[in-house]
């Protein structure tokens, strides 16, 4: 868990996770931006990063795909929903 954009990155980058499910919202370092230099790390291609925020709109979805998101889930969102996305082994 991190309270932004800047701790999102240095704590992904400390432990190498598998998912990251990122807040498209928070101030200073959008989630969009925080996945675009996510995507640009050594063998972030296995990574899966899944946007999970309050931003349903179609330019919103574009936006996030286009940065790099696997997937674009809007709040709130059904566990079941959620653990399907990061159980799909496809990236």
């Amino acid at each position: 868990m991190a309270p932004d954009g800047a701790a999102a990155l240095e704590t992904a980058h400390s432990f190498a996770p598998d998912v990251v499910l990122l807040d498209i919202g928070p101030p200073e370092m959008d989630g969009c931006e925080v996945a675009r230099r996510m995507r640009r790390w050594p063998g972030a291609g296995k990574l899966k990063i899944i946007a999970f925020t309050g931003y349903g709109q179609q330019d919103d979805q574009r936006r996030s795909r286009e940065a790099g998101c696997d997937a674009h889930l809007v709040k709130p969102i059904a566990p079941e929903v959620l653990l399907a996305h990061i159980a799909r082994g496809e990236r």
